[in-house]
């Protein structure tokens, strides 16, 4: 999103509730982007971690951060102590590359380093020694000499402007690059960014003196946050928040890193949940979908694996109304948009090759390609585009850190053994969040929600504390129940009183003893067993592992609407 490269309005649209944040970007109405957060963010991260294994032959390192699997750190991303700084980084990369690792570090020696990418399938994430803090305005670098200014800058006067300007600006014994917020900015918006990031890297500093690795020295900020500093410039037209705390908070930050855009932020307080009323639900129902559909009647079919991205152009019921040529072209250009859409929009990464129509005409494929690189200049993401081949392929590169949002909303399908994927359970039981929020004017007092058990288990939470908490939100009574026989993403909501639920659902008492079918956890960071009844109510039990697989009898101790808590008395014959 480039100032006179983009569309007339863009807006941020922001959906924050107890268990993620949900941020879209709208560009003239439709969805371009979208990122959600439900757990803390390793990217940019600084960690205090130890050398575990030096591997000569791949020039290479793995070194333990204390995440599940020990992150990869390459010879080049090392900076040694003897290496002078100031000369040009690829002389230095080059430098570092004829290097041998085991002269750079060693087993055993620890080292502050920094996450450039997240950990992706079986893979750990990748450091750095490079550490790096960005800021609104500069990206701060301790321990280097380097002074960038952002390439996205054109106008040669504002870049020879900004380059005295780092002069002045860089801090002794660090390195500087200004990013493309800059252009247009003062010296003093620009030195009160510097000294903020100076502060912020005294207390890691500090924070690693303290902690003993492995550890987390320093963690990047929230979505939200980095939505505010990297993304709402002055080319957002307007940003809608629907949590007043959040709200509040957003406000806060604007008021020192952007104050002219404070009033640009708008608190959402209607009835109809936010991403409804913007229409952004049902473009995420479709988010999914294999097969992603043209306005002319063609269609892109979409293939992400761990190693590239296929992206398959077809013509469909496209026939056109002149020439066979203008009518691929017509299919092709059209591709071409929805291609880069959905390359933002699913944040995809790494090699993507796609297959637009074969086209004879060279001048056909120079508009093709203009067209396309003119989209791409639209993405905030680092791009590389190829030529067209004589094969009607396209093969692009383009930079991402972590997963994508396909990866990120979904899990793979224990029924096809990773050959497709499905909605996770966090996105199912969020589903059902959204679907009551939804049915909240219903007349009664409670819910009765009957899923898939993993689901219920997410809804639940650990100890309770989910379904608790979400009672209060809704001031409704929630009866939760597992159907085995529904799917992963099959779930029924019934609204009614809690007096008819009680009766129906709630047929148990303290101290009562009964039958039930013992299970292990459906949730990864949950080690404990779950007892289900022949009516799939949960009930908890508190020394139940070794009954795994077994049918046993309980007592009950604790009975809620959603689930109990019980105790092992006999297992059953």
């Amino acid at each position: 999103m480039r100032p006179g490269s983009g569309p007339g309005k863009i807006e941020i649209v922001v959906n924050s509730g107890n268990r993620e944040t949900r941020i879209a970007v709208l560009e003239d109405g439709q969805l371009m982007e979208y990122r959600v957060e439900r757990e803390e963010r390793i990217v940019g991260s600084i960690f205090k971690g130890i050398v575990q294994n030096v591997l000569p032959g791949m020039d290479a390192a793995f070194v333990d951060i204390g995440l599940e699997r020990n992150a990869f750190l390459y010879v080049a991303d090392i900076i040694p102590e003897d290496l002078n700084d100031s000369s040009p980084a690829s002389v230095r990369r080059s430098e570092l590359r004829r290097r041998k690792i085991k002269e750079l570090i060693k087993p055993g020696q620890e080292l502050m380093v920094q996450v450039t990418k997240g950990p992706r399938g079986t893979k750990g994430a990748r450091v750095t020694t490079r550490i790096s803090l960005p800021g609104r305005y500069v990206v701060l670098m301790p321990e280097g000499n380097h002074v960038g200014v952002s390439r996205k800058i054109d106008d040669r006067k504002e870049r020879d402007r900004l380059r005295k300007l780092s002069d002045k600006l860089v801090p002794p014994g660090f390195g500087i690059i200004l990013r493309t917020e800059c252009e247009g900015r003062t010296e003093s918006e620009l030195r009160a960014d510097v000294q903020f990031l100076q502060q912020l890297w005294a207390q890691v500093l500090e924070s690693a003196k303290r902690l003993r690795a492995p550890a987390v020295v320093h963690r990047d900020q929230t979505l939200l946050y980095r939505t505010i500093r990297d993304v709402f410039g002055d080319v957002i037209d307007r940003m809608v928040i629907d949590d007043p705390e959040e709200y509040e908070k957003v406000s806060l930050v604007a008021a020192m890193v952007a104050p002219k855009l404070r009033e640009r932020i708008f608190l959402y307080d209607r009835e109809e949940p936010i991403f409804d009323h913007y229409g952004i639900e049902k473009d995420l129902d479709r988010l999914l979908e294999h097969k992603v559909p043209l306005p002319g009647g063609g269609s892109l079919v979409i293939d992400e694996t761990e190693a590239l991205t296929a992206i398959d152009v077809n013509t469909g019921k496209q026939v056109g109304n002149t020439s066979l040529s203008d009518t691929i072209l017509r299919a092709n250009l059209e591709a071409a948009d929805e291609v880069c859409r959905q390359l933002r929009l699913r944040d995809m990464g790494g090699i993507i090759v796609i297959d637009f129509i074969d086209m004879d005409d060279a001048a056909d494929r120079k508009k093709l390609t203009t067209q396309f690189e003119k989209l791409l200049a639209r993405d905030r993401a680092r791009t590389r585009v190829g030529k067209i081949s004589s094969l009607g392929l396209i093969e692009i590169t383009r930079k991402r850190t972590g997963e994508s949002v396909t990866e990120a909303i979904t899990s793979l399908c224990p029924m096809c053994e990773g050959r497709g994927r499905i909605a996770s359970t966090d996105t199912v039981s969020l589903w059902i969040e959204r679907e009551m929020r939804r049915r909240i004017h219903e007349q009664g007092d409670a819910f009765s929600v009957e899923c898939h058990p993993a689901v219920v288990e997410c809804l639940i939470g650990s100890d309770g504390q989910e379904i608790e908490d979400l009672e209060h939100e809704l001031q409704r009574g929630l009866y939760i129940r597992a159907n085995f026989d529904f799917g992963f993403e099959d779930f029924e909501i019934e609204s009614g009183s809690m007096d008819d639920f009680d009766r129906k659902h709630m047929g148990f008492r303290r101290a009562q003893v009964l039958e039930c079918n013992v299970r292990s956890s459906a949730l990864e960071s949950q080690n404990k067993a779950i007892g289900w009844t022949d009516g799939g109510y949960y009930v908890e039990l508190l020394d139940g592992l070794e009954h795994v697989g077994n049918r046993v009898k309980v007592v009950l101790q604790d009975i809620r609407r959603a689930f109990a808590v019980a105790d092992v008395i006999l297992a059953g014959r």
